[in-house]
């Protein structure tokens, strides 16, 4: 063999090198299929990869989620140890995160979680000596990423898959789930709290939730609702909110932690949410109220979504049932109401949870929507259910 002929074997690699160095159409399909975490870690390699890893990461705008159910252990909430191994998984880089878990393993009375100063949590010690979630959150997701975390009494959540499977109501036990948004275009997802002391004409501005004609969808989440001046404080809230186009819908839950506001302290009542802003952002809610107590009548007043006709894809379905509601009101058949959303959107996932009170009313957001005023005395309710569709382009 001639000493100057060059081992194919080599020829193959040298030309695969050159291509993957210098062929920005062929790196950048191949990083497609690279999860986010380890997209970002090739992103250090050299300059053309570092723009193409950009480039992906800005097709990925479907918002993603990660539930959990079962018992937790000593290194925390069964949720926690979930999204600590799907996470390596995940095709989106998180710019906002709404968590919702079961108050009786994250903050009942063995656990509450209250913010210090320079925005670190503290929780105290529970029974099953979990390590503390706040803290852990913020170490598992991107720096900068705003986390909202909310717990409730009970949690409805759509188990993990390639598909959305069939929706679960859980009014007991450990249950949980993570909603990630990652940055869309023409969506803004801006999270937002005030206390007592907080909240003010400025703050609300601050929000998106005054003065913001792009304002499409607020979900709002109350804690402490049964403090003196606490219905005074929300309705500071909801009078500017009644006024505009907005759809409205949340409700009361046990308590809140972020990481990007001081709290008044424990046992102070205040508020926390999502406000959705942009031309692409769509959404409408029913309000499944008191006389609705069969599966058929509950499926008949899902149904009423319909009417909004809003794109499968890029949308979420969102629940807020009063902790009356579930099994015991419908005779003790469970999971009802899940399984109505379920029959009428069977390709779109369902979360939310039960709590002390229901925030909504029967509305319609769209690109060319005429709403009228709401007052605030109509989008408080007891014995309820507020189903939610949104809808982010």
């Amino acid at each position: 063999m001639d000493g100057n002929d060059e081992n194919p074997c080599t020829a193959a690699a040298s030309q695969a090198g050159y291509v993957l160095s210098n062929v920005a159409e062929v790196v950048e399909r191949i990083l497609t299929f690279v999860p986010t975490k380890s997209l970002l870690r090739t992103a250090c390699v050299c300059r053309l990869w570092r723009n193409c890893a950009r480039r992906v990461l800005r097709t990925q705008q479907r918002v993603a989620w990660v539930s959990a159910t079962g018992c937790g252990s000593d290194k925390g909430h069964v949720l926690h140890r979930k999204l600590a191994e799907e996470l390596e998984n995940m095709y989106l880089l998180p710019q906002t995160v709404l968590l919702m878990a079961d108050c009786g393993t994250i903050n009942g009375q063995d656990c509450c979680y209250s913010q210090k100063k320079g925005g670190n949590h503290e929780a105290t010690v529970r029974k099953t000596d979990s390590s503390e979630l706040a803290l852990e959150l913020n170490a598992l997701f991107p720096r900068d990423c705003e986390i909202l975390g909310i717990a409730t009494s009970g949690v409805v959540l759509t188990p993990n898959g390639p598909c959305p499977s069939a929706p679960q109501e859980h009014q007991d036990g450990e249950a949980g789930f993570v909603l990630m948004f990652p940055s869309m275009d023409g969506v803004t997802v801006r999270p937002f709290h005030f206390c007592k002391r907080s909240l003010s004409q400025a703050t609300l501005e601050e929000a998106g939730l005054v003065g913001n004609p792009d304002l499409r969808v607020v979900l709002l989440f109350e804690y402490e609702v049964f403090r003196s001046r606490s219905a005074r404080f929300l309705n500071k809230v909801l009078e500017p909110l009644a006024q505009s186009n907005a759809l409205i819908a949340g409700g009361h839950v046990e308590s809140v932690f972020t990481h990007s506001r001081e709290c008044c302290g424990r046992g102070s009542y205040g508020m926390a949410g999502l406000a959705l802003s942009g031309a692409r952002v769509q959404g409408a809610s029913v309000l499944l109220e008191q006389d609705v107590v069969s599966e058929k009548s509950a499926e008949a007043a899902v149904q009423r979504l319909k009417a909004a006709n809003l794109p499968e894809r890029n949308t979420l379905g969102l629940m807020f049932a009063c902790l009356g509601r579930g099994h015991e009101y419908y005779g003790g058949k469970r999971n009802v109401e899940a399984d109505a959303f379920r029959k009428v959107f069977p390709n779109t996932p369902l979360f939310g949870f039960f709590g002390n009170g229901e925030i909504g009313c029967d509305r319609i957001v769209t690109g060319s929507y005429t709403l009228t005023d709401t007052d605030t005395d109509s989008l408080q309710h007891a014995y309820t259910t507020v189903m939610v569709l949104v809808h982010l382009g």
